[in-house]
């Protein structure tokens, strides 16, 4: 621009230049004065005093001329340079001649327009950043060289690594599962799709991922990379290992009473009945078995009911140290023919919480402790205020459990003895049901025990506002 300029000013003065010394011969023609000198030098010295000063008023008159016809232009170009730059914030002044006027307003449209660009771009950058962070599964990019390109955080914290070690790395230098890096070469190498469930260890973690692959295709079908997405399925596993469970369970528990009826009455129907000590034996187990059959039904309804999502209980105001005092007298006669000392310690607290329930509670934890208690032992029930909660402690000195153990307590069915509590007449649901009643009245349920001591349960319930 400036050179432009430069040429633009030589060309104008050379033309006024050339003007004025035409002016000039023509006024020497035209007036005697001039003509009349005798002196050539005279005249010559004159004349170039005359084009010198003619000059000077012409340099400056059309630099004037330049900087006003040129600024606007100048302007538009730095404008350009800033937008080639990437600044599109800047704008040109919308100043000067018609035709500058309108290049300015033309680049200001321009740059308005690529600012808008940028900004949707941005914006769509950050919502598809924002979508893959926050997506429920792993996702990581590959590009064709076999780097990674693209990875989420979810993937990084299933796989207990971070971004600074895996972005950019080939994906064969990466610290995998060897499962998962096979499914990866296979996708890779194959350029095409495939979905697998892959099982793998991470520390003392079992880890179960539903992984998909897929080539990325680009325009005109050119292959760009692949991409893997993967969904934890560990929480499905462990669900789905719990219902197997449960229906073992169940067909175990029911068979056992069932298989006795049923043998004993076919013996009877091949003629023990005849011999009344024999019928009466046998009629005394099937009662009792039927007992326990009926007693296993209703806790499997029961823990149905009280598991299914809409259950609540009926808080209200409680006193709960009437509702220990009822327990404790409903199970005292059990208690008495086992030779167990039931020792109640308990402070006037009042719980926000059913009656009804809380006494279930409480009758499943009593006959808990009385199952694995041994004879002449003691069972404490402690009842205390602890901050904004209600604390019931209940303590025996039954066989204890071991810690890897204390984890599956509330589980259905999970029996620390079950010869003893088979025994007993015990379901195995007893724990389950009072962990799932404690949490509907928004407390919470604790284990400590050692083997061969005791085991203690802790409940904490909201007090009654």
């Amino acid at each position: 621009m400036k050179s432009f300029r430069h040429r633009l000013l030589i060309m104008i003065v050379g033309w006024i230049g050339l003007l004025l010394a035409s002016l000039l011969i023509i006024v020497s023609q035209l007036f005697p004065l001039y003509a009349n000198l005798e002196d050539p030098a005279t005249i010559w010295l004159l004349l170039f005093l005359i084009f010198a000063t003619a000059m000077v008023i012409s340099t400056i008159i059309s630099h004037r001329i330049i900087k006003i016809q040129s600024q606007p232009i100048e302007n538009v170009t730095e404008t350009a340079l800033e937008l080639v730059k990437g600044n599109y914030r800047a704008r040109a002044v919308e100043s000067g001649a018609v035709g500058a006027v309108q290049l300015s307003a033309t680049i200001n449209v321009l740059a308005r327009n690529l600012q808008e660009i940028t900004a949707i771009r941005q914006m769509e950058q950050e919502r598809l950043k924002t979508l893959i962070e926050n997506m429920g599964s792993s996702l990581m990019m590959i590009n064709r060289q076999g780097r990674v390109s693209l990875v989420n955080k979810p993937f990084l914290r299933e796989l207990a690594m971070s971004n600074e070690n895996i972005q950019g790395k080939l994906y064969k230098e990466l610290d995998i599962p060897t499962v998962l890096a096979k499914f990866i070469e296979n996708v890779f190498m194959t350029e095409m799709p495939d979905r697998d469930q892959i099982d793998f260890s991470i520390g003392l973690h079992q880890k179960h991922l539903d992984v998909y692959g897929a080539p990325i295709m680009g325009e005109h079908e050119r292959w760009l990379g692949v991409v893997i997405v993967a969904h934890d399925i560990s929480e499905l596993k462990r669900l789905e290992q719990v219902r197997k469970d449960f229906v073992a369970n169940v067909s175990h528990e029911l068979r056992t009473p069932v298989t006795s009826i049923k043998g004993f009455s076919e013996t009877l129907l091949d003629g023990a009945y005849e011999d009344t000590p024999t019928l009466l034996s046998f009629l005394e187990i099937i009662h009792k078995e039927s007992n326990r059959l009926e007693l296993l039904i209703k806790d499997l309804l029961e823990l149905s009911k009280i598991e299914h999502a809409g259950f609540q209980v009926k808080a209200q105001p409680t006193d709960m140290s009437a509702v220990i005092e009822r327990a404790a007298g409903m199970i005292q006669p059990r208690m008495e023919d086992k030779a167990i000392l039931l020792n109640l310690q308990l402070e006037p607290v009042e719980v926000l919480g059913d009656p009804d329930r809380l006494i279930q509670v409480m009758m499943n934890l009593l006959a808990n402790a009385l199952t694995y208690s041994a004879s002449e032992t003691t069972v404490e029930v402690h009842l205390f205020k602890e901050q904004e909660e209600a604390v019931i402690r209940v303590k025996d000195q039954g066989i204890g459990v071991e810690t890897s153990e204390i984890g599956r307590l509330f589980e259905r069915f999970y029996r620390v003895d079950r010869a003893r509590s088979r025994n007993s007449g015990g379901t195995g649901l007893g724990l389950s049901i009072v962990k799932h009643l404690v949490e509907a009245h928004h407390g919470k349920i604790t284990v400590d025990s050692e083997v061969g001591v005791g085991t203690t349960f802790t409940i904490y319930l909201p007090l009654a506002s």
